[in-house]
């Protein structure tokens, strides 16, 4: 099976672990606050990357010093199942974030956390590897990460501004609070932060592949309708010659138009500029033109 480019992107930054205690919290805050469960009750990480699950036990001794109550069985595929249950593991979890066990009524981002620039990018890191995705920038430009928690997700918007200088719109789908990034500069420019420098490529690369398909479909069209205006004006003049024939008029055109009479009747498919140098001398294009337009409206005159 093909990985996504979501998947690829996560894989690119789950490659190393934290080396300092203060970013693995960081980054399990964000897993945290951007997962599917976390409160009192217990903490629940559902994910489908391979890597992100081999990554979240080392990271979790890391951070907390503690294993996981439920992990997946080895080998497996698909979503994978991550649980914290027992009171005492959770009370140290909250702890490490200054909330309490039985008296924290809303999560929210507590700053200090993400104090220092590296822990604000471990920070965002884990809420994209918990909650996030990206689209494969052949399809389009769209990075989300999601959060169930209302302040969580405003936080995370000022945070994003005052680090990148850029906020994510947001969205309200389904009960979750989405922020998320349209524009291919402002994705690239993230998920390099994030530690995934080769997916960011990737979008540029696609955004250009777009922007080169464009110009040449642009240029095939232009040059379609040049070429259909060609043609038609050609028949325009070909009508023009037998009118002329007919009436025995050509005879006595002006010898240029006789010249340009010629030429058009035994090239048909010519081009103004191949006409205008099997003239003798040879003229510009322009000139060729108002010789067969003259040529058009004395057959026009003829007509009437």
């Amino acid at each position: 099976m093909v990985a996504s480019f979501s998947s690829t992107a996560k894989a690119e930054m789950c490659r190393t672990l934290p080396q300092k205690r203060c970013c693995a919290l960081a980054e399990c805050f964000g897993i945290l606050l951007f997962c599917n469960s976390f409160s009192q009750n217990g903490v629940k990480i559902i994910t489908e990357s391979k890597e992100f699950a081999l990554r979240l036990p080392k990271l979790f001794r890391k951070a907390f010093g503690l294993n996981f109550d439920v992990l997946p069985e080895e080998g497996m595929s698909g979503k994978q199942n991550f649980q914290i249950l027992q009171p005492e593991k959770l009370a140290v979890i909250m702890g490490e974030y200054g909330f309490d066990m039985h008296d924290t009524l809303a999560l929210h981002l507590n700053l200090p956390v993400v104090e220092d620039d590296c822990c604000k990018a471990s920070f965002l890191r884990g809420a994209f590897l918990a909650g996030g995705s990206v689209t494969d920038p052949a399809k389009g430009y769209h990075l989300e990460i999601t959060t169930t928690h209302k302040s969580v997700a405003r936080e995370t918007d000022v945070l994003m501004r005052e680090i990148m200088d850029f906020s994510p719109k947001t969205a309200v789908r389904g009960g979750g609070q989405v922020l998320y990034l349209k524009q291919s500069e402002l994705i690239s420019d993230f998920l390099t932060f994030l530690g995934a420098p080769i997916s960011a490529m990737g979008i540029m690369e696609a955004r250009l592949e777009k922007e080169l398909n464009n110009k040449v479909n642009r240029r095939c069209n232009c040059d379609d309708a040049n070429t259909s205006k060609v043609v038609e004006a050609a028949q325009e003049q070909l009508a023009a010659i037998r009118i002329l024939r007919e009436r025995g008029m050509v005879s006595s055109l002006p010898i240029k138009i006789q010249q340009a009479v010629e030429a058009r009747e035994q090239n048909p498919e010519a081009s103004l500029t191949e006409l205008a140098a099997m003239m003798v001398p040879a003229i510009t294009k322009p000139a060729m033109n108002h010789r067969l337009k003259r040529m058009v409206e004395i057959a026009k005159e003829a007509s009437l």
